[in-house]
């Protein structure tokens, strides 16, 4: 049984990112006359700070177990997937940076209704992404052609795991 989880210090950019959003958008709310229009706008802005900051401690406050049988994550929003289960798979790079440089990757897994979401932040990522992998290929599922090369740049690239990629 490995266990994952999102280490604070990972975390913590995306705390101060929706603390900066929220204070100075509540302390104009709060202390400023505007119009309607500019409130409406503000407070559009202070609902997005506060969903990216409950989805933030939400991410932080997950737990992942991963086995040979299952992948399950446990907190407030606990999801289990079986790996026999498994019928989806998308690896995908983002990037805030033109050279390409400075990104994160994303795995997305499905089973059925059930979806789990986890970016390279978590710790044992690539562990998490080599066994989704192994997975993939056992169910012979064939991916599509950015998943194939992401997994072909962390490494993993057996032919049966990208076969139906071009």
């Amino acid at each position: 049984m490995t266990r994952l989880a999102y280490p604070g210090s990972a975390m913590l950019g995306d705390y101060l990112r929706a603390a900066a959003g929220l204070a100075p958008t509540m302390a104009i709310l709060a202390t400023v006359r505007v119009s309607v229009t500019t409130a409406a706008v503000l407070a559009g802005a202070l609902a997005l700070f506060l969903c990216f900051g409950i989805r933030t401690a939400l991410r932080h406050a997950t737990r992942v177990e991963l086995s040979e049988a299952v992948l399950h994550a446990s907190g407030p929003l606990a999801r289990s997937i079986l790996w026999s289960e498994l019928d989806g798979i998308k690896l995908a790079y983002s990037s805030i940076r033109r050279d390409r440089s400075g990104g994160w990757m994303q795995l997305e897994l499905r089973a059925g209704w059930s979806a789990l979401r986890f970016d390279s932040r978590i710790e044992g990522f690539a562990v998490l992404v080599e066994r989704a992998a192994q997975a993939a290929a056992a169910r012979g599922l064939s991916l599509d052609a950015v998943t194939a090369a992401n997994l072909r740049s962390l490494g993993i690239g057996a032919p049966a795991i990208i076969r139906g990629a071009a």
